[in-house]
């Protein structure tokens, strides 16, 4: 029995606005999932909803099994942290993570156990003293998830509990919540709009766009498998490569291949098959940044060097030629900014829809539309004629009307 069951979900507000359309999802005991998407994708509202704090336009939720969609807030075993710490500023860190347990009138030994224990489990034994004013941020969203831990419900909701620190804090806390998360057994929703938290932390990450779920599935599958072109371009960083492309018999020596512009990327068998039904007609095709790779330079973060053809030509067979714009060093790897004879997806109708000028045309064939994750010992320079070389087996295909993936 899932612990927390999401069935048909649906928000309407009264400016007819819909937030949340038609979700299902279930979060299994002791699971961490994970919500994630763009500002306004529902996320939020889906988990006030699971907490009784915003009325349900259709749908049901069920908590251990149990329908609760008129059953009061308060009378739900759950437990929120919030974006912001919402500390009483005036109450110790003691006062403040017993609060809700003195309100319960739990009896005083048994409040003082759980606040202790609590305090335990987060490091916060030594600041029990302390008012919120005498703690950094990251000792703050600590006593507002030990005020959560003592209540020892069955559900965690955690509403972008970490955005309001710093980088590094965040992924300290990262590591914090899990570990909480684990010595608990709780199952746990977690929203946030950073798909970095979402991989890093979620069992299962739920991805939402205009209130639609998009997908659900383990971190893993989202990145190698994604349903649709917003999946593909959200999950990973940097951003999926899409480009327009066709479909031809005349690859080299008539195998079959996927067009680029001028070039051509011969597929294997496995992989033409895969996409048979579209031959002759357009396609987006999706390539990774670790998956562009230059042959005879050593370090690329995508692995070894595959076969190519000669930069500076169209090419046939596995490589592409490209010309770099843009190099970015980062310390553990350098992002390669460059400009493939292709038409970047969505590139086109952007243009038209803007009345491309001549000289947007000019700027439109000077940008970078593609980016490859280089290891930072490998040199490579700005206005440089490169030539990447591309398995195949690893490019992601999807339907250019409808964005779902083409599976087979």
């Amino acid at each position: 029995m899932a612990a927390i069951a999401l069935s048909q979900l649906t928000k309407v507000y009264a400016t007819g606005v819909k937030a949340l359309d038609a979700l299902d999802l279930e979060v299994e005991d002791g699971e961490f999932v994970v919500l994630v998407g763009p500002s306004g994708c529902g996320k939020t509202t889906a988990l006030r909803m699971v907490a009784g704090l915003e009325r349900i336009t259709s749908g049901t939720v069920s908590l251990g099994g149990q329908v609760v969609n008129d059953v009061s807030p308060r009378r739900r075993d759950i437990a929120m942290v919030f974006q912001n710490y919402a500390l009483y500023p005036h109450l110790s860190v003691y006062s403040n993570i017993g609060f809700a347990l003195e309100n319960a009138k739990i009896p005083k030994a048994e409040r003082d156990r759980r606040i202790r224990a609590a305090a335990s489990t987060l490091g916060l034994g030594e600041l029990l003293g302390r008012t919120p004013r005498q703690l950094s941020g990251g000792q703050r969203q600590r006593v507002a998830m030990g005020r959560a831990l003592v209540r020892e419900p069955s559900v965690f909701l955690m509403d972008e509990p970490l955005s309001n620190l710093d980088a590094r804090l965040r992924v300290q806390m990262r590591s914090e919540v899990l570990r909480v998360h684990r010595a608990l057994g709780a199952a746990s929703l977690y929203v946030t709009h950073d798909q970095t938290e979402a991989m890093t932390m979620g069992d299962r990450v739920a991805v939402l766009l205009g209130g639609v779920l998009q997908q659900y599935d383990t971190p893993r599958t989202l990145y190698d498998r994604p349903a649709n072109l917003f999946v593909a371009t959200f999950i990973g960083s940097p951003s999926m490569n899409l480009y327009e492309a066709g479909l031809s018999a005349d690859g080299t020596a008539g195998k079959p291949a996927v067009v680029l512009g001028s070039q051509r990327l011969d597929l294997p068998a496995q992989v033409a098959a895969r996409v048979a039904a579209y031959q002759g007609r357009k396609v987006v095709v999706g390539i990774r940044p670790e998956d562009l790779v230059l042959p005879g330079r050593a370090g690329t973060v995508g692995g070894g060097a595959a076969g190519g053809g000669t930069a500076g030509s169209g090419l046939a067979g596995s490589g592409l030629a490209a010309d770099v714009r843009l190099v970015e060093m980062l310390g553990s790897e350098q992002h390669v900014y460059f400009w493939l004879d292709a038409t970047q997806a969505g590139q086109a109708a952007a243009g038209a829809a803007a009345g491309e000028s001549a000289e947007a045309g000019i700027l439109a064939a000077s940008a970078p539309n593609g980016v490859t994750r280089l290891d930072p010992g490998v040199e490579v320079r700005a206005g440089e004629r490169v030539t990447f070389a591309v398995d195949p087996a690893r490019l992601y295909f999807f339907d250019p009307d409808t964005g779902q993936a083409i599976t087979g």
